[in-house]
C-alpha cells in the first residue's frame, strides 16, 4: 500500500519552508504527498513580507476533498494563523483515526509571527488535544507555555510537560535553536523522555528546518513507524539535508536545506 501523507499548511513562495518543505520531505521519504493551503505567503530567504488567509470554507472544501477520496495515512498541521482556521481543522479532523502531528508555526525563522494573538487559545484548546506529537522549537514552546525560553533539558522537559497538559499525547520539543555543541531534541510522553542529538551543523542555510522535521515524522508514521522511531528516523533525514544544504547557494539570506540530497547534490 502506499502511504499518503497530508499537510495542511501555508505556502512559501521562495519554496524553502511551509507547504512546499512538506512535499518535498514527503517525496523524499517514500509518502505520497497531498496539500491542504490554509495562507499564501509572499517570503524568501529574507524573510516574510505578506500574508493572504485563504477562507475557512475553501479550508474546509480542500480537506473534504483530500479525505473524501484519499486514504490518508497520517496528518501535518503547520501554518494556522486564525482561530476561524484552526476551528475549521479541528471539526473536519476530529473524527480522523490516524495521528496527528502538529508543528505549531508561531514564529519564523526570520522573526516574523505568524500566529495571530487571539489564535492562541484556538490552537492550545482545539488542535492539541488531536495531536499525536506537537514539535515546537524553544521559541514557539516558551510561547506555548507563557515561560522564557528554556535554558536546558530540565526546562524543556517542563515546558513539555505543560504542553502534555493541554491533551496532546506527545511533544517533540527541538532545541536546535539553542547554543551547544550538540543539537539535542527531547521525546516528551506521560511515560518517558527520549534524547535525540546530533552534531550541530554551522550552516546559514536553515530555512524550513521545522516544517521539514515535522514532515519527515509524519511520512514516517505514515509508514508505520512507531513514534520514537519516526522521531529518530526524522532527526537523520533533517541532519543529512542541513549537512548537505550547506553547499546550496540559494537568496541571499538563509537558505533552505537540501531535501533532495539523497538525489543530487549542491
Amino acid at each position: 500500500m502506499t502511504a499518503i501523507a497530508l499537510t495542511i499548511a501555508g505556502s512559501d513562495s521562495g519554496g524553502g519552508a511551509g507547504i512546499q518543505a512538506d512535499i518535498k520531505t514527503f517525496s523524499a521519504l517514500g509518502a505520497y504527498a497531498a496539500s491542504v493551503l490554509t495562507a499564501v505567503t509572499a517570503q524568501n530567504t529574507r524573510g516574510v513580507t505578506a500574508v493572504e488567509d485563504m477562507s475557512p470554507s475553501v479550508i474546509a472544501a480542500q480537506i473534504d476533498a483530500v479525505l473524501g477520496d484519499l486514504a490518508v495515512d497520517a496528518v501535518k498541521i503547520g501554518m494556522v494563523s486564525r482561530a476561524e482556521t484552526i476551528g475549521v481543522i479541528a471539526g473536519r479532523l476530529s473524527s480522523f483515526a490516524g495521528p496527528i502531528v502538529v508543528d505549531p508555526v508561531m514564529v519564523a525563522t526570520s522573526g516574523d509571527r505568524l500566529l495571530r494573538e487571539d489564535a492562541m487559545a484556538a490552537l492550545v484548546g482545539e488542535l492539541l488535544p488531536l495531536a499525536h506529537v506537537v514539535t515546537p522549537n524553544l521559541a514557539e514552546a516558551a510561547l506555548l507555555t507563557r515561560h522564557p525560553i528554556a535554558a536546558g533539558p530540565e526546562e524543556m522537559i517542563g515546558q513539555a510537560r505543560i504542553i502534555l497538559g493541554f491533551g496532546a499525547k506527545a511533544v517533540l520539543i527541538k532545541g536546535g535553536h539553542g547554543t551547544s555543541e550538540t543539537s539535542t531534541d527531547l521525546l516528551v510522553t506521560h511515560e518517558a523522555v527520549t534524547a535525540l542529538a546530533a552534531p550541530r551543523i554551522d550552516t546559514r542555510n536553515d530555512h524550513g528546518t521545522g516544517c521539514t522535521l515535522a514532515a519527515a515524522v509524519t511520512a514516517h508514521l505514515a509508514k508505520g513507524l512507531a513514534l520514537a522511531e519516526a522521531c529518530r528516523a526524522a532527526k537523520t533525514y533533517l541532519h543529512a539535508a542541513l549537512e548537505a544544504g550547506r553547499g546550496l547557494s540559494i537568496g541571499q539570506g538563509r537558505g533552505p536545506v537540501h531535501h533532495f540530497h539523497a538525489w543530487w547534490t549542491a
